[in-house]
């Protein structure tokens, strides 16, 4: 099931909403929280949810004798036990072809679905065992809200990733309050709106021109092709994010945020601040900082972590090629130092963009082949020559798609919110500024809600493009 879909919008998350707030006790409301989330995985992929709750057990379990006697065997049990059932659903074709190419040999490669969100919720379950170990957390001796950690719906299947100690105390204290609601409703109609609204009309776009044969595609067609998939993914991935923060507010969680303005980054180092937050972080604390961070060996550590990196989004090639090359530039940055800030702001952000621009295009071509081909054009090597009338067209089509992108990466929106939110607002609480502000707030929520229900009418699977990873 996904966010963008009609039976989860009018049916799944209404009736779990009424559920939840008509019981009264917190352990109420979390046996129903469980439930739904149980359901919401059961309903694409049945089998694997049996795998989920197995992590889930594994890292409770082990949680449970870090509890009692802090024995480095444990924690080394649990992370062999955890990444192994990852590089087996998720890596083990991958390594079978590579050993097949490299030898000479025909071993056969096993065919093994991919079950939805597995990198996220192994990350969030082993982050759980590791603070235990470190002492950071306290032991949760309750299997059910464990498993309700683990498995809450909003940040199951493509985050961000919630850490334990995140949302600890809000397991068995919270509390929902209607300004938390109101916020969480606009986070959602927001998200879901830049779901339906831009990231799935964007890609369809890129799709168009990157998917078919590259041979006949114009230079100018295969950059505005990678622009839009540029500007698919972050509305694509920030408005699920967005959606999972808005959720977890209507039920008391507070999920950290997953991105701040990336696109409008002066640097990659700033980038990746900014971008996918959880998972950055979740590197840097788990990996980078215990191989040494900055204290030793901080360049052969960056490369341990990109490796780390690209491998997490996938097994293929084209993303450990992506990993790399964001640890050049990163690597580039960090022996510069200072000196990149004598670059004029405006070109340190034209060039970040281009950066990261030609690092989607290494990230959309799973197949190495068409990944050299597509550069070829890029730059026009190949294809069809610089510009011609059908990539008129298509550019002119796709202006005003690209305008309301653009606007919507920056600060823009916000400032405008907030401008709303000055000129309307007042001292008393019941005021006509009050009032006004509220009403067409709740507006701009129906208005987003009833323009995302007719993009998805008629509409097939829509799925998340961060489900894959």
């Amino acid at each position: 099931m996904v966010f963008s879909n009609l039976i989860f919008l009018y049916l799944f998350l209404p009736l779990c909403l009424a559920a939840y707030f008509l019981v009264r006790s917190m352990r109420a409301k979390n046996t129903v929280l469980l439930v739904f989330s149980l359901v919401f995985y059961a309903w694409g992929e049945p089998v694997y949810l049996l795998l989920m709750i197995a992590v889930a057990a594994v890292n409770w379990g082990f949680g449970l004798l870090l509890g009692r006697e802090r024995k480095k065997l444990y924690l080394i049990l649990a992370v062999v036990l955890d990444l192994g059932a990852l590089a087996v659903f998720k890596y083990a074709g991958f390594v079978v072809e590579n050993l097949n190419a490299l030898f000479s040999v025909s071993m056969r490669v096993p065919s093994i679905a991919l079950p939805i969100g597995i990198s996220f919720y192994t990350c969030q379950a082993l982050s759980y065992t590791i603070d235990v170990w470190r002492g950071q957390v306290q032991v949760q001796r309750s299997f059910k809200s464990f498993l309700l950690y683990v498995s809450l719906f909003p940040q199951l299947i493509a985050g961000p990733i919630v850490r334990y100690q995140d949302i600890e105390a809000q397991i068995d204290a919270r509390e929902t309050k209607p300004e938390e609601i109101f916020y969480g409703t606009l986070r959602f109609a927001i998200g879901l709106a830049k779901k339906v609204l831009l990231a799935d009309y964007a890609g369809k776009t890129a799709s168009s021109i990157l998917d078919g044969p590259l041979a006949v595609q114009t230079t100018a067609a295969m950059w505005l092709g990678l622009i839009l998939y540029t500007f698919e993914i972050y509305f694509d991935f920030s408005g699920y994010s967005d959606m999972a923060i808005g959720m977890g507010h209507m039920f008391g969680f507070r999920y950290p945020e997953n991105f701040r303005l990336p696109y409008t980054a002066q640097s990659i180092t700033e980038f990746w601040r900014r971008w996918h937050i959880s998972l950055s972080s979740f590197f840097r604390d788990y990996v980078y900082i215990p191989l040494g961070g900055n204290r030793r060996h901080q360049i052969l550590n960056m490369a341990v972590v990109w490796l780390l990196t690209g491998l997490w989004h996938g097994a293929s090639w084209n993303f450990v090629l992506w990993g790399a090359y964001f640890f050049v530039f990163l690597t580039i940055e960090k022996l510069l130092g200072s000196r990149i800030k004598r670059i004029p702001a405006v070109l340190r952000h034209l060039g970040t963009m281009l950066l990261v621009v030609i690092g989607w295009n290494i990230f959309y071509f799973t197949d190495t082949a068409r990944l050299g081909e597509s550069f070829r054009v890029l730059f026009g090597l190949a294809g069809a020559g610089f510009w011609d009338a059908q990539t008129g067209i298509r550019v002119t089509n796709a202006l005003p798609l690209l305008a309301v992108c653009t606007i919507g990466c920056t600060a823009v929106p916000q400032i405008i919110g907030s401008i709303l939110g000055g000129l309307c607002a007042e001292k008393k609480p019941d005021g006509a500024g009050h009032i006004v502000y509220t009403a067409l707030s709740y507006l701009f929520i129906l208005a987003l809600l009833a323009l995302s229900t007719v993009a998805l009418v008629g509409t097939s699977y829509n799925a998340f493009l961060y489900f894959r990873f």
